[in-house]
């Protein structure tokens, strides 16, 4: 049978058909595809007695008609359940494709179906043209097509926006002042992604994502304090505008409760068992901090060379699970010094990243621990905390790690209305400094550390698909010094943001931040400073 005539396959009863007058743009070409798919695929609906049909009866008026079609041509098909539903209405492009469909089982020509193929000529002419049509179109994405394993998506963000910088002016070189003339000018930057998701089985994935932007010189990329970073803010090593291959692993199961990964270049945070926060999950993630969970010490984003293993409870969909994941990332992983680089030695800078934990649809609650070697700073944190976990001097026999702790619980409810999301967390860090003091710079002198945030997201705020969130919390602060000094590590952190959804692919959020004492202990005795920023955020989806 020709490809167009199984396209039309139906249970047609040619007895039945009636010249109603119809546009071609009423022809339901989804319902006929589906009695042709089921005869010609499964051979379940083909039937060869009118007697299978337990909804037509031989007090109806077209009983006899049915009949001859079935037995004398075999050209009519039921639904799954032994039905014919003869009294369902058909337009005449329907009529036509179902005479069509018969035409091929038919070898003999009466005068009937010769006046019925002059009855319905025009309609049958243009089916063919459309089937043709299709046909064409269709051969030409069969040759023009990217890949048939691989699946093309990116996005593309625009950010505009500006910081204000206040506080005391006795900071030097770090004054409100001087801050303000170096990166205090309203910029324009963007980041684009292309994700090229592949897979070999249908439950694998090789994911590699290219990447480009310009926020090398953009106080967006954390410039002059971590905390003013965005989380789509990427500075190309080569600089602005070079795109690089940002993400490369591997994912695969293994049995049916566990999956493994390997790739050159992961991310520990890409590698959890259990999500651990609902907070910015709709593409509305605005500070980089708000990312971490709470705890930028553990959930720290250490991106290399990767190994991990995840094992996930097998339960009915929609009931509570238990998961677990670990993950070792080597950020110098490509690097033969072992004193620079390489896997598992001194120099690879590794993270060790465990999680364990249970969820449900509605909420999720995880422990997480990561080691960290020298070199493995926390994400985000002030000023003096991001300068605590060192590697020592190039020589020196002494070695510097950290054993991070963080603790996190998410909720959000079934219904969207006004009763938000809500994501907390609270992370706890303790870094060791292992021989003499002589190899390490005097100012890394942090022993302990804390952070903590709590995020609210509100879905579908004034229309379907917009959405409302706001942050708050206090990044890495020092809680214990070596020296005995009392520690001035405090800071806040705090963000606002609106998404409007314009189409499925675009939306647009303006967003506020403020940032109390971002140079934590840096900052002068007596003294304060702070941030206010704004920006909008564009994303394209496609």
């Amino acid at each position: 049978m020709k490809p167009f005539q199984q396209f039309f396959l139906a249970p047609a009863a040619l007895g039945l058909l009636s010249p109603l007058a119809v546009q071609a743009a009423d022809l339901n070409l989804a319902g006929v595809n589906r009695y042709a798919e089921a005869e010609v695929v499964d051979g379940q609906e083909q039937v060869t007695s009118i007697n299978q049909f337990s909804d037509v009866r031989p007090t109806d008026w077209a009983y006899q008609a049915l009949s001859n079609l079935i037995e004398r041509y075999g050209c009519v098909a039921g639904y799954p359940n032994g039905t014919y539903k003869g009294g369902q209405a058909m337009t005449r492009y329907e009529a036509a494709a179902l005479l069509n469909a018969c035409l091929d089982r038919i070898t003999e020509v009466t005068d009937e179906l010769k006046r019925l193929m002059k009855e319905f000529e025009k309609e049958l002419a243009v089916l063919r043209g459309r089937v043709d049509g299709l046909e064409a179109k269709v051969g030409e994405l069969e040759a023009t097509q990217f890949s048939t394993t691989t699946k093309l998506s990116g996005d593309t963000v625009f950010v505009l926006g500006a910081n204000s910088f206040g506080g005391s002016e006795n900071l030097g070189d770090r004054s409100p002042d001087e801050n303000s003339k170096n990166f205090g000018a309203t910029v324009f930057n963007y980041d684009v992604r292309l994700n090229l998701s592949t897979s070999f089985t249908g439950k694998d994935l090789l994911y590699t994502r290219l990447r480009s932007g310009d926020f090398n010189n953009s106080p967006f990329s954390g410039k002059p304090f971590s905390l003013m970073a965005l989380d789509r803010a990427f500075s190309p090593s080569a600089g602005p505008g070079a795109v690089e291959i940002d993400r490369l692993y591997y994912r695969f199961p293994i049995g049916s409760s566990f999956t493994a990964l390997i790739g050159g270049r992961a991310r520990n945070t890409e590698f959890l068992a259990i999500r651990p926060s609902f907070y910015g999950g709709r593409g509305t993630n605005i500070l980089d901090v708000f990312t971490l969970h709470g705890a930028p010490g553990t959930y720290n984003k250490a991106t290399g060379a990767a190994f991990g293993l995840m094992w996930k409870q097998n339960v009915k969909k929609g009931n509570p699970y238990f998961a677990a994941s670990t993950s070792y990332i080597g950020p110098s992983g490509n690097e033969g010094n072992p004193e620079k680089g390489g896997l598992f030695t001194d120099g690879s800078k590794g993270s060790f990243t465990t999680q364990i934990g249970v969820a449900a649809p509605q909420w999720a609650l995880a422990f997480a621990w990561r080691y960290g070697q020298c070199g493995q700073n926390f994400r985000r944190g002030s000023q003096f905390a991001n300068q605590n976990q060192p590697c020592p001097a190039s020589g020196s026999d002494d070695s510097a790690y950290s054993n991070n702790f963080a603790v996190t619980a998410a909720w959000q409810p079934i219904d969207s209305g006004w009763v938000p999301s809500i994501s907390a967390g609270w992370g706890y860090n303790s870094l060791t400094q292992a021989g003499s003091s002589e190899g390490f710079d005097a100012a890394n002198n942090i022993d302990a550390s804390q952070s903590w945030s709590v995020g609210l997201e509100w879905a579908d705020v004034f229309a379907k698909g917009n959405a409302l969130g706001m942050a708050v919390g206090q990044p890495v602060f020092a809680t214990s010094l070596r020296d005995g000094n009392t520690p001035q590590d405090g800071n806040y952190v705090w963000e606002w943001w609106y998404k409007f959804q314009v189409t499925d692919n675009i939306s647009v959020t303006p967003a506020i931040f403020y940032l109390s004492r971002p140079d934590g202990q840096f900052t002068t005795s007596g003294e304060t400073n702070h941030v206010f920023g704004g920006l909008v955020q564009t994303q394209f989806k496609f």
